[in-house]
């Protein structure tokens, strides 16, 4: 079985999810992850994912949004993780691309989601988009002055120095269908040479549907596609790579237990 670590259900109907989540299971994908992005979606994810065996989530502020209000505490967030179905924080980080809110806020909010994955013992998905360095210097300061914490570096396509940073901090990575296009062999070598025991995969879809779906609308079911171009880029079989993806998602997301 395959898990889809992390993706977006909200952007999907109410009519569509029972479909979805059906050619999901069929293609072997059999727990999924939506994330969060604002915490007043937090009500409608963890409703989603209480009455969907097949679904978790996660609560945080996407770095997009940082900025639509004021930065919450981290108490406030963590204690939206004390529900058995939220087995995580997230996602959040830093997004130079767009630059949707100010960097200093973009940081404050990552500090404050770091905190709040502390106090609730549960990993936080990082999202990092031109960022590489901040994003490393704000895990090593964090880590320094609190102490470890478990997390997720999710949709991996960052060079390989804030992909060793993060694995020599404990942390895991999960890749995409960022993975399968053709331009990506540098990201490939990257997931060829990690170790194995870090490594997850996800959609994040509606977005980035991996080769041969690419342009389309992603959905969990495509997990497969991107599982499969891992185990080509480490030599092994589908399955291999399912059980040793499985198994990490179950090492990292304790909380998580089928």
């Amino acid at each position: 079985m395959l898990i889809d670590s992390h993706c977006h259900l909200d952007y999907f109907t109410d009519e569509e999810l029972p479909a979805l989540l059906g050619r999901a299971a069929a293609a072997g994908v059999g727990e999924v992850v939506t994330i969060g992005t604002r915490l007043a979606q937090a009500p409608q994810s963890i409703a989603l994912a209480e009455v969907t065996p097949a679904v978790w989530c996660t609560v945080g502020v996407h770095p997009h949004y940082a900025a639509e209000s004021p930065v919450p505490r981290p108490e406030a967030i963590a204690a939206l993780a004390a529900h058995p179905k939220v087995i995580g924080i997230g996602e959040s980080g830093l997004d130079y691309f767009y630059d949707r809110s100010p960097r200093d806020v973009q940081q404050a909010s990552f500090r404050v989601h770091i905190k709040a994955a502390r106090l609730a013992g549960v990993p936080l998905a990082i999202h990092a988009r031109d960022a590489d360095d901040d994003v490393a210097r704000i895990l090593h300061e964090e880590r320094d002055e609190g102490g470890p914490f478990d997390f997720l570096m999710h949709c991996f396509s960052s060079g390989r120095a804030l992909a060793e940073a993060a694995v020599e901090m404990g942390g895991y990575l999960s890749f995409s269908g960022i993975l399968t296009f053709p331009r990506s062999d540098a990201l490939r070598a990257i997931a060829r040479d990690l170790p194995g025991d870090r490594l997850l995969v996800e959609t994040d879809a509606p977005y980035l549907a991996p080769v041969p779906f690419r342009g389309k609308r992603n959905e969990p079911a495509w997990t497969v596609h991107t599982a499969r171009v891992l185990a080509t880029a480490r030599g092994l079989s589908p399955e291999d790579v399912a059980a040793l993806t499985t198994g990490n998602f179950r090492r990292l997301f304790q909380k998580a237990v089928a």
